[in-house]
């Protein structure tokens, strides 16, 4: 439920507006005095909106807005007066009010000015955080977060960013590990540097020394230029290795040279190159039983493990449930071009009772569904199918879950099973240019093997073999004769 703050001298208007947001669906919160609503605004980041009065006696309205554009407090504000005048339209307009409107108000323009300025705040929180995320400034006040669960994490996210410490998000798939990398980038002294993100488990095995530590041209067949790699690319900022434990054993090696020198070696290049990179390594699974299992280094194991920190699961953090679909709710229904107000509380009480094996980005996913379902102003349950066929026992439900597939029960990343990377090996690919001895082979062997294939390609047609070597006729006889390949061969016409 959106809190709102109603701030007004005068007593019975106050009440009368409360109970005109109240009835709206909106939690009232009141205060009579310009100060006390500044105080109010400074110790409860959930207001969503403020209606304001103008005409107070400790401190208006106008010094309420200029104090908190001073302070950078963001929550948009509706200003209420008893005087119209076109003067003071102008300055609150000017000092940031998102809407205006002479005492007496009708309720239906205020809810409609209440709903609107709730989604004006929700839209401008989107933009500031997508643009914090593209110019690599992510702070944590860009967590949409309300669990006492996330105390710690924040708390270790801002200790881990005030040093270059190497740091390992653990956490199950969905919850957020990458967001949480990139806060603590954000809010260190390699904010907006470059911020490169790298899947281990997504590039093939032959693949990833050249990806993380780049190439020289000519190094493999298909190098036909320089490549950087991540880690080049992510010099001087951050580099996020998500599901870190998917590396194959010998690039496990490489990495671990990289940590303790700060050096890289691209493949075929012939010294090593120095980096300054921030290593931020993520995964879905404990690095201990995965280590344990020989399937991790463990001396890379104590290197990354030097800062960890766990995300816990949505379903440990209930109380994250509503904030996180509203959030999803404004954005995705603006990207949509929808007009979503909100989620109603039976489609809340739904959501707090699944227990969410995906994670945040399951619940995305369903809020994006439910949005594009919605026809209504609020989202209901019937916009949740999928939900209510995964939570509910009747047979009804049991009968619409076999139509929609779901994810499995959840499963906690200490009972998560070791998968192992099967290794790749790719044969030898022998030079035709090389004898059996090691040495470079003659170059009449080279000829003879080279007539040979042209003639099987051509069909010992000696005219057409002649042109495609680039030699006459009597040239190529010659040298059958010489190579002892002109046995029961005849000359063509052609």
């Amino acid at each position: 439920m959106a809190r709102v703050l109603i701030v007004d001298d005068d007593l019975v208007q106050l009440r009368l507006t409360s109970e005109v947001a109240a009835r709206a669906g909106f939690q009232a919160v009141t205060a009579t005095g310009g100060q006390q609503a500044l105080d109010l605004l400074r110790s409860d980041p959930g207001i969503g909106v403020m209606v304001l009065d103008l005409v107070m006696p400790d401190l208006d309205g106008m010094g309420v807005l200029d104090m908190m554009r001073r302070e950078g407090i963001a929550t948009p504000v509706i200003v209420q007066t008893g005087h119209s005048s076109l003067d003071t339209v102008v300055n609150a307009m000017r000092q940031g009010a998102a809407d205006f409107f002479v005492k007496p108000v009708a309720p239906e323009r205020m809810i409609v000015s209440l709903r609107n300025a709730l989604k004006l705040g929700e839209l401008e929180t989107m933009v500031r955080t997508d643009r914090s995320r593209l110019g690599g400034q992510m702070g944590v006040s860009d967590l949409v977060t309300k669990s006492p669960a996330m105390d710690r994490v924040i708390s270790l996210c801002g200790k881990a960013a005030r040093s270059p410490i190497p740091v390992l998000v653990e956490g199950e798939t969905g919850v957020g590990k990458e967001l949480v990398a990139r806060v603590i980038q954000g809010s260190g002294d390699r904010a907006g540097r470059p911020f490169v993100t790298v899947n281990c488990g997504a590039i093939p095995a032959n693949l990833v020394e050249s990806i993380l530590f780049g190439h020289r041209k000519g190094a493999f067949t298909g190098a036909v230029s320089d490549h950087a790699g991540k880690f080049l690319e992510a010099n001087g900022g951050t580099i996020f290795l998500d599901e870190v434990g998917e590396l194959p054993m010998d690039v496990q090696v490489k990495l671990l040279r990289v940590i303790q020198e700060g050096e890289i070696e691209p493949v075929g290049a012939d010294r090593q190159v120095r980096v300054n990179v921030r290593i931020i390594s993520a995964t879905n699974r404990r690095l201990l039983n995965l280590t344990k299992a020989g399937g991790f280094r463990e001396d890379l194991y104590y290197r990354l493990n030097v800062f960890p920190i766990y995300v816990p699961p949505l379903r440990d953090r209930p109380e994250d449930i509503p904030v996180l679909a509203q959030h999803f709710a404004s954005r995705l229904a603006a990207e949509a071009g929808k007009r979503i107000v909100g989620i109603s509380e039976p489609a809340l009480t739904l959501l707090k009772a699944y227990n969410w094996p995906g994670n945040i980005r399951q619940l995305e996913n369903a809020i994006y569904r439910a949005v594009v379902l919605s026809d209504g102003a609020y989202l209901e349950s019937a916009d949740f199918p999928q939900v209510v066929a995964l939570s509910a026992g009747r047979a009804e439900a049991l009968k619409l879950a076999s139509s929609t597939p779901g994810l499995s029960a959840p499963v906690h990343i200490d009972d998560a099973r070791v998968m192992r990377r099967e290794e790749v090996k790719q044969a030898a690919v022998p030079d035709r240019f090389i004898g059996s001895n090691g040495e470079v082979a003659a170059l009449a062997d080279v000829e003879r093997e080279l007539i040979e294939f042209a003639l099987a390609h051509y069909g010992c047609r000696m005219s057409r073999v002649a042109r495609a070597l680039g030699i006459g006729r009597s040239t190529l006889y010659r040298k059958l004769r010489e190579y002892g390949l002109d046995a029961g061969l005849e000359s063509d016409a052609a």
